[in-house]
């Protein structure tokens, strides 16, 4: 398969900017902007160039019904059901903390909308976990996935936040105007 997604990345352009050796065994990996469906394969094909077997993503349950289920499981997918009473950082903490090795990719928009704040969850599972977050980026002006060094959550919270808006804010997506750049401090 990876010689696949190779060319798979190769044929759409893309290129993977300075990545750095995941020689960790636990992470949370947020991937931003996230606009578009295609954010997806990209990942994917990412994943298996950069040969990730542990990383695993939580999607949306309706995306693993039939053939497409069976597929996004074997790719490291985990369904959620987003309007359930089950506390997910819970769930997620529980997955990272009964594995030896473990990286959850997570969308810190949880939606490819347009959004006016970044979601909570994965911040909050990496404090609990207590395992590094890891910020890849999706640049499709440039085509190229852009990867920072892993830091661990800290007591300011507000602080964390900007670091990882500042980072994520001048990125473009897919669709530009759903990307994070209003969410950048004037």
């Amino acid at each position: 398969m990876r010689y696949l997604w190779k060319l798979y990345f190769h044929l759409i352009g893309w290129k993977i900017r300075d990545p750095f050796a995941f020689n960790i065994p636990k992470a949370v990996i947020i991937v931003a902007p996230h606009t578009c469906v295609d954010d997806l394969f990209i990942g994917l094909a990412a994943k298996s160039i950069l040969r990730l077997k542990t990383l695993h993503f939580f999607g949306k349950q309706e995306l693993f019904k039939g053939l497409a289920g069976v597929l996004l499981r074997y790719f490291g997918g985990h369904p959620v059901d987003r309007f359930s009473n089950k506390n997910m950082v819970d769930q997620a903490v529980d997955l990272i903390n009964n594995h030896s090795e473990f990286l959850l990719a997570l969308s810190p928009e949880g939606t490819r909308k347009k959004v006016e704040r970044l979601r909570t969850g994965f911040y909050y599972i990496a404090k609990k976990a207590k395992v590094p977050i890891v910020m890849v980026a999706f640049d499709f002006k440039n085509k190229e996935i852009r990867m920072e060094e892993p830091f661990y959550t800290t007591n300011d919270e507000a602080g964390d936040f900007k670091k990882i808006i500042d980072y994520f804010g001048p990125i473009q997506g897919k669709y530009p105007e759903l990307s994070l750049s209003h969410l950048l401090s004037n």
